[in-house]
């Protein structure tokens, strides 16, 4: 035997198994047991100590290093970066050698294989990461959720402890929204679409070891209404700008009704104008203008005008005319008023009309008295009632009684109508028209014929004078003190009565027609399931179709259309009602009514300008003439309105011309009124002809009234003429014209004209006075001729220069003299011209023009 191989006769030991830890980014291993190996062979030199540690295994980062030779303790550490997020555990086999049989380590011994398992422990080094960007989800409002959507986040951390997310939290405060551990987003209140339409909330995360995630996470919640069947994408307001015509109203406007099927669909739209003027937006001119207009017989009185020197009877009654110029009385029943008999018409005849704007609501009480409206009744003696109109029990009556010179049996004698728009406190037109024995009443255009109809004996006749009233009844007999009774309470426009004649149901339908109303823009794009109509006024109209798409076309089609070129200004409410009905059911979906306005824009404000020569003079042959003068010859009536236009991104205003009707121009004498025995101011009936024009005239002056042009106006006053036929007396007439478009809503300014009078006076000696020089002819002085006159006078003058003087003088006067005579003979041809209308007499203007006239220029 060899002498090593006696020295180094055991193999070294360790354990057979080892379980290390060893923390990542760390190098030191912690073994189960302590990594130890043994050797029998101890306390022999080398043989009996340890001098390596090897370990077998795949790229397994660690070493193990001998601490102490003799004891034999090693350690495991590693040898390169650990990383558990790499590689959580490592499993590789370790043996021990000795240090052999000497110094050179020859004939060395190893153990027996121990398997070594190494668990790599974690470190809390990554934050919590969201796997989304951006989370969203939608709920629908007034539900509570137990989860909307759940977030998540992960951690790249290898171990359980460190890689789990223990909490989630909501970061922005305030919010109606909690998560919990899980990421689970719910809502902690119901929500509200009207309230908010959507949140954004910020999300955070935090892994079991308490780190928080770098970055928060947006969750975004859009909060959709519940389907609520109903109209959508429709403004509340509409403003319509004056003069643009027809504009749709909802242009946008779509039916939801939550994908249900439908069978049909049926909408109502309503333009409401009872608060704009008598019902709806009409013209506002005068009863008569209006009668003019519409093509109505003439020969109407009009019972309620508007308070003047001529018309004083309306003057105590209550005016409302605060809407554009539209004549309006409120009878609260302390008022009436007489019509002088001058104006009544004494002769009805069979056939007669009488039309009246009437607003009415229900009487006061439990017996409600007769409210008259018209009565003609007795003025004195007796209280017999002729012929009436009333209202008892929200019951329209005509009472019409004949006298025994037209018939003398039983006849029809009151006409009873039963109709809720008496008592329903809106503005309706009532037409009766009179065909004895037939009544018929027509309302807003419509006819209705009476349900109730009693006779009655004619009334015999007498010679007791009548009294017609407006606003009550005048009981003049049978009384102590005569009184008016039966009171009206309500409002009344336009009353008038036009005998002889009935109304046509063309004129009655133009007299109570609005300008203003619902429309339908191509009709032609309609689809053909859909029906559509509209009432008379056009403020009702009803569409249907089967279709919920080309109902929705269809909605957008709707306009409204304003056809006065000056509308009331203010708003018009929109109201829609809809139904819709499903395959075998009456009615399946609520639709919401749709509110909405139309606001009617102020129009811009026309300027009505008169201009024309404020001042004629005119010889007094000519005022003498048959036709007289024509003092607006030259007159010019123009209108403006202030318009803005852009530029340079500014709004500037500017001055445009507009042509517009006039209703009335009133020629007013400014001072003493006309004597009729001596002057007249009257328009030809020739100069009326082929205009919508009519014309009254008084002693105090003369009124053009009718809806026309400005250009007939002009026409017309142009050949109004002044006549006096004693012009001695007569220095100066001074006239006033204003003219009005919608009965006094736009006035003219005030044009004051002034006639003089040239008078002839006989010829005098007197050289200084120029006694023969007619007074239209401004003086012209020599002042040479005058000095020289006048030292004639003082008698310093040589004799040989007084002959020349007087001499000079004579033949002064002579030409003078025959000067005037031809110019007076010339003024007569030209009036004899303007009696035939050929062309204008001449007119000098004292106060602009000087003229002189050499009668030697004349042959």
């Amino acid at each position: 035997m060899k002498p090593c191989e006696d020295v180094n006769k055991h193999k070294p030991w360790i354990e057979t198994s080892y379980h290390g830890v060893i923390t990542e980014n760390m190098d030191t291993v912690l073994l189960d047991p302590p990594l130890v190996a043994l050797d029998k062979d101890a306390p022999v030199p080398f043989a009996g100590e340890i001098c390596a540690f090897k370990i077998y295994g795949q790229d397994a980062p660690f070493e193990a290093v001998v601490l102490n030779r003799t004891s034999g303790e090693g350690v495991l550490r590693a040898s390169g970066p650990v990383d558990c997020e790499s590689q959580k555990e490592y499993t590789f086999i370790i043996q021990a050698y000795d240090c052999g049989a000497g110094p050179s380590g020859a004939d060395w011994k190893k153990s027996h294989k121990a398997v070594v398992h190494i668990q790599v422990d974690d470190i809390n080094e990554f934050c919590p990461v969201f796997r989304e960007p951006l989370y969203k989800a939608s709920v629908t409002e007034g539900k509570i959720y137990d989860s909307i959507l759940q977030v998540e986040a992960w951690d790249q951390d290898c171990s359980p402890q460190y890689s789990q997310i223990c909490n989630y939290e909501i970061v922005t405060s305030g919010t109606p929204f909690a998560i919990d551990r899980n990421g689970n987003i719910r809502n902690t209140e119901r929500l509200s679409y009207d309230k908010q339409q959507s949140y954004k909330i910020m999300v955070t995360a935090f892994d079991c070891g308490q780190k928080k995630a770098k970055d928060d996470v947006a969750v975004h919640i859009d909060v959709k209404p519940v389907c609520k069947p109903g109209w959508q994408g429709w403004n509340k307001r509409v403003d319509y700008e004056p003069g643009t015509g027809s504009k749709q109203l909802f242009p946008k406007m779509h039916l939801e009704t939550c994908g249900g099927p439908l069978s049909g669909v049926r909408a109502m739209v309503e333009l409401q104008t009872n608060h704009i003027g008598k019902g709806c937006d009409r013209e506002t001119y005068s009863e008569k203008s209006l009668q003019k207009l519409c093509g109505a017989a003439s020969g109407s009185t009009d019972l309620l005008p508007a308070p003047s020197p001529s018309t004083n009877w309306t003057a105590s009654l209550l005016t409302d005319s605060g809407r554009d110029s539209d004549l309006i009385y409120r009878f609260d029943g302390r008022q009436a008023a007489n019509v002088p008999d001058h104006v009544v018409p004494q002769n009805l005849t069979d056939q007669f009309t009488i039309a009246t704007w009437m607003k009415h609501g229900p009487s006061p009480g439990l017996r409600a008295e007769k409210e008259t409206l018209l009565c003609n009744s007795d003025k004195t003696e007796t209280n017999r009632h002729h012929y009436s109109l009333y209202v008892h029990n929200c019951r329209l009556v005509f009472l019409l009684r004949r006298d025994f010179t037209q018939v003398d049996t039983f006849r029809p004698a009151e006409f009873h109508w039963k109709l809720e728009q008496i008592c329903d406190k809106e503005w309706h037109y009532y037409v009766i028209n009179v065909e004895f024995p037939a009544v018929t009443l027509f309302v807003d255009g419509v006819t209705y014929e009476p349900y109730l109809v009693t006779d009655d004996w004619p009334i015999h006749t007498s010679k007791i004078d009548t009294q017609l009233t407006v606003g009550a009844c005048w009981q003049g007999g049978e009384v102590a003190t005569p009184r008016f009774t039966q009171y009206f309470h309500g409002s009344l426009s336009g009353l008038t009565i036009r005998p002889g004649r009935i109304e046509t149901q063309k004129v009655i339908s133009c007299l109570q027609a609005c300008k203003e109303g619902l429309d339908i823009n191509s009709l032609e794009s309609l689809a053909k399931d859909i029906k559509f109509h509209f009432n008379p006024a056009q403020s009702v109209l009803v569409v249907e179709g089967e279709d919920v798409d080309s109902i929705n076309t269809a909605m957008t089609k709707v306009s409204y259309i304003n056809s006065r070129q000056f509308p009331t200004a203010g708003l018009r409410r929109l109201h829609i009602t809809t139904t819709v009905q499903c395959f075998g059911e009456d009615t399946c979906l609520s639709i919401p009514d749709v509110k909405a306005v139309v606001m009617v824009l102020p129009p811009s404000e026309p300027r009505i300008t008169i201009t024309g020569s404020n001042r004629l003079v005119r010889p007094a042959a000519d005022l003498q003439g048959p036709l007289g003068v024509a003092p607006f010859k030259e007159l010019h009536i123009t209108s403006t309105v202030m318009k803005g236009d852009s530029f340079g991104g500014f709004r500037r205003p500017g001055v445009m011309e507009v042509m517009h009707n006039l209703d009335y121009c009133d020629i007013l004498l400014i001072g003493e009124e006309l004597n009729p025995d001596r002057e007249s101011l009257e328009i030809r009936h020739s100069a009326l002809l082929g205009k919508h024009l009519d014309a009254t005239n008084s002693t105090s002056g003369i009124s053009i009234y009718g809806v026309d042009s400005m250009a007939h106006y002009e026409q017309a006053l142009r050949q109004v003429r002044y006549r006096s036929w004693r012009p001695a007396t007569l220095s100066e007439r001074r006239f006033r014209l204003t003219c009005s478009e919608l009965n006094g809503r736009y006035t003219s300014n005030e044009f004051n004209l002034e006639v003089s009078v040239l008078h002839r006076s006989a010829p005098v000696e007197h050289v200084n006075h120029m006694a023969a020089q007619p007074q239209y002819m401004r003086p012209v002085h020599h002042p040479l001729m005058i000095h020289t006159l006048n030292s004639h006078m003082s008698g310093t003058a040589p004799p040989a220069a007084t002959v020349v003087i007087v001499v000079c003088i004579a033949a002064l006067v002579v030409i003078v003299v025959i000067g005037v005579y031809r110019i007076h003979t010339t003024h007569q041809e030209e009036s004899r011209e303007d009696e035939d209308e050929v062309k204008d007499p001449e007119e000098w203007d004292n106060s602009a023009l000087t003229i002189t006239v050499n009668p030697m220029e004349r042959s």
